[in-house]
């Protein structure tokens, strides 16, 4: 069943605010096999002009993850995630994500687009600092399978 395109536009709440830690972003970068120390170091980011350790541009997925799921759950949206897989991601920085930052998100549909029996749902997701200022415009495209494809499997 088609999705329907009055959801196009819909805004849902921001999300509670999450406080990025200095930890959580030494992890991201460990996890990733990036080793440059503005992630980890003060010193260095302060070098650089930073007022304090700086994330990884892919770490702000973990935040927004989230938010992007609080869209896909909507029963009134009627998605099957079952049938979901993740089609696209990028990101817009404004700023870097730094230690200390409480982000929160808010998540809008772009459009929905039916291809090939496919859906096709673009959700845009604004991250925002305490004090209301953007830091990252993240754009995820999610693809849910034609039911025909999906029982094939």
């Amino acid at each position: 069943m088609a999705l329907d395109q009055s959801f196009v536009g819909r805004t849902y709440p921001p999300s509670r605010p999450y406080e990025v830690g200095r930890e959580k972003i030494r992890e991201f970068a460990e996890a990733i096999g990036d080793d440059n120390p503005v992630y980890t170091d003060a010193e260095a980011a302060r070098a650089l002009g930073h007022p304090e350790v700086i994330a990884p541009p892919t770490f702000v997925f973990s935040v927004t993850f989230r938010e992007a799921f609080t869209v896909v759950q909507d029963p009134e949206l009627g998605l099957d995630y079952a049938r979901v897989v993740h089609g696209g991601q990028r990101f817009v920085h404004h700023r870097p994500v730094r230690a200390g930052d409480l982000l929160s998100t808010t998540s809008t549909i772009e459009s929905i687009k039916s291809l090939a029996g496919n859906e096709v749902l673009d959700v845009r997701g604004e991250v925002r600092d305490a004090a209301g200022e953007p830091v990252v415009t993240v754009h995820t495209k999610l693809v849910a399978r034609a039911v025909e494809a999906a029982e094939g499997e």
